[in-house]
């Protein structure tokens, strides 16, 4: 058997081929399933003690030989078929353009727009402890405001949480920072809602915190006006007053969208007008919880969905298309 190995190991050495075919024939002939390298393998058992050590090694040999050759075989039709078949003086392919995601579109728009009167942006975890998402917000313990955010816990006792909003960096930032500021808050946030075409358990936010000396309600609106003309070339605004804990007074922001079309009639269910935010004037018990004195300073926040603006600038009808990366839909927002 050793002659028939070393017979085997000259037929190896000598074959040669272009063809894939042949290749591959070769192959299932040496090492196939009923291969002669198999073959030998399987009559190992038959091999007496003494020439098992020298018959084993030549085996080894032999398939380590046939795995060297396909390789090389292959290897040379891959460099030819390279040589033959590529222009290496052709210009390149070219390459298909991605899009940014129209949350990230209308938030960086957003972003700018304020950093245009001195907001800047701040960010914050997205998993939070009670105090900074509840409790230094004026919502404390057993407080009936809480039963409006339906959150996910990761741990009780103390309570860990997703963040319900993006309130919790502005409390983190006013713990950090002295007055005056101005700090836009954007990023993810996650409530235990039934997800429809108009709800989402998860959803981006933006929220404004602006807090100095003698700041007032007029200042808040005068802001709002400002940000809606920049953002949808509408200035007619209104404010009806609203409840947040973390505000006081409170208000809810409509922006005239008109009665120009059909659509305009539909989503504002022929009112004209369209909800965009909820703001108010920093509640004292918040400047207090932070260590910011209440008498000497004053101050205004809002916030916003941002899927909300989104489906507002671009006519969509159901949130779920943000989540579903249906390249479909993300193909038409190229050319922004």
């Amino acid at each position: 058997m050793l002659e028939k190995i070393e017979e085997l190991l000259g037929q190896v050495q000598q074959f040669h081929t272009k063809n894939k075919e042949e290749i591959e024939k070769f192959r299932i002939a040496f090492i196939g399933k009923k291969g002669s390298v198999t073959e030998l393998f399987e009559k190992f058992k038959e091999v007496p003690n003494e020439q098992k050590k020298e018959f084993g090694q030549k085996i080894n040999t032999l398939k380590q030989a046939v795995n060297a050759k396909i390789e090389e075989l292959k290897s040379g039709i891959s460099e030819e078929a390279v040589t033959e078949k590529i222009d290496l003086t052709k210009p390149g392919f070219p390459l298909e353009l991605g899009s940014r995601h129209p949350i990230n579109l209308v938030k960086n728009r957003i972003i700018e727009i304020f950093k245009s009167i001195g907001f800047a942006v701040a960010d914050g975890p997205e998993i939070e402890d009670d105090w900074h998402n509840f409790s230094a917000l004026n919502l404390p313990e057993y407080h009936p405001a809480r039963d409006m955010q339906d959150t996910f816990f990761i741990e009780k006792d103390p309570d860990i949480l997703l963040r319900t909003h993006t309130s919790s960096v502005q409390i983190r930032y006013m713990e950090k920072n002295e007055p005056p500021m101005r700090i836009l808050s954007p990023g993810r946030v996650f409530r235990n809602e039934a997800i429809s075409s108009r709800s989402h358990c998860i959803f981006h936010q933006i929220e404004g915190l602006y807090i100095d000396k003698n700041v007032s309600f007029a200042d808040l609106k005068q802001t709002i006006q400002y940000f809606t003309t920049e953002l949808f070339g509408k200035s007619q605004i209104r404010m009806r007053p609203s409840y947040f804990p973390f505000t006081e007074p409170s208000a809810e922001v409509d922006v005239y969208w008109g009665l120009n079309s059909e659509t305009d009639y539909r989503i504002t269910k022929g009112t004209g007008w369209l909800e965009i935010m909820g703001c108010g004037m920093v509640d004292p018990a918040v400047l207090k919880n932070v260590n910011i004195n209440p008498d000497e300073f004053s101050g205004f926040a809002f916030g916003m969905g941002i899927e909300r603006i989104v489906m507002l600038l671009y006519q969509m009808s159901d949130i779920r298309m943000f989540f579903e990366n249906d390249a479909r839909m993300l193909e038409q927002f190229k050319h922004l």
